[in-house]
């Protein structure tokens, strides 16, 4: 797969993205021996024989992609100035230079995404292509159906509306709701916000879901390397990025079970 001359450069560890684009605009870089000093030139690393300064660079890592579920209690970085533990001292034995999907929340627990393919990265987090994140919520009292259908609709919040959403309720409670939300937004403290603006204050977070990975039965604190199967469900997502069409788009917002069941709601 072709991708920008900068960007394999970079990949390479020789030297930052803006410092690559320097390095081709000072034609000290040459592609099958040819000098290169378009920015937007193109490479295939797997066939082209790229040098820099008359050298070839260092061997690209594979592409890897890590599920871990984050215990509360710890950071979703790889460092924190105030040295509090994260992410990176629960990937015993892991080479490969990692890095996370978006972030959760330090008393926020579950799916995190690791990986060191940039371009599929982003493509998960932009906007345009709605990956469901999928949440187990545990919110202070009972929440009612108008209460509920307020969050499936959209919530005004500080920075806008919120998208909408998906609730479904899984356990029954006395004193406090447990349910799963569905969103396809990532804005900082999303969840929480939502559920403040409707008076019940989230007790406890869990993502289970993210895109078409399910967090299965990993333990709190363990991470494991995606199969082929999950690993391929991810490029679909990239690939309808590259070529701007729409696959996938079953995510791209409320399934109509849940405007079933808002009906159902509304008539009971």
């Amino acid at each position: 797969m072709e991708v920008r001359l900068q960007k394999v450069i970079a990949a390479s560890g020789l030297a930052s993205r803006r410092k690559a684009e320097q390095l081709i605009t000072e034609g000290r870089v040459t592609v099958n021996g040819q000098i290169v000093r378009e920015l937007g030139s193109r490479v295939d690393p797997d066939r082209d024989h790229v040098k820099v300064d008359g050298r070839h660079l260092k061997a690209v890592e594979p592409y890897a992609y890590i599920m871990l579920n984050k215990p509360k209690g710890i950071v979703s970085s790889l460092r924190d100035p105030e040295g509090r533990p994260t992410i990176k001292d629960l990937l015993h034995g892991v080479r490969l230079r990692m890095f996370p999907v978006g972030r959760l929340d330090f008393d926020t627990e579950g799916l995190m995404l690791l990986t060191n393919h940039g371009q599929l990265a982003q493509a998960l987090l932009h906007p345009r292509y709605h990956v469901a994140k999928v949440y187990l919520v545990k919110a202070k009292g009972i929440l009612s159906d108008e209460e509920i259908d307020q969050l499936e609709r959209g919530i005004t919040l500080d920075d806008g509306v919120t998208a909408p959403a998906s609730v479904k309720k899984v356990r029954k409670a006395e004193e406090n709701s447990w349910l799963e939300l569905t969103i396809y937004e990532g804005r900082k403290h999303q969840v929480k916000r939502m559920f403040e603006a409707v008076g019940h204050p989230v007790l406890k977070l869990k993502r289970t879901r993210f895109g078409p990975l399910s967090l299965g039965d990993l333990p709190a604190g363990e991470f494991r390397f995606l199969t082929d199967r999950e690993a391929n469900a991810l490029r679909v997502i990239l690939r309808s990025k590259q070529d701007g069409s729409h696959a996938g788009k079953a995510d791209a917002g409320p399934t109509s079970a849940s405007r079933v069941r808002r009906t159902a709601r509304r008539a009971s």
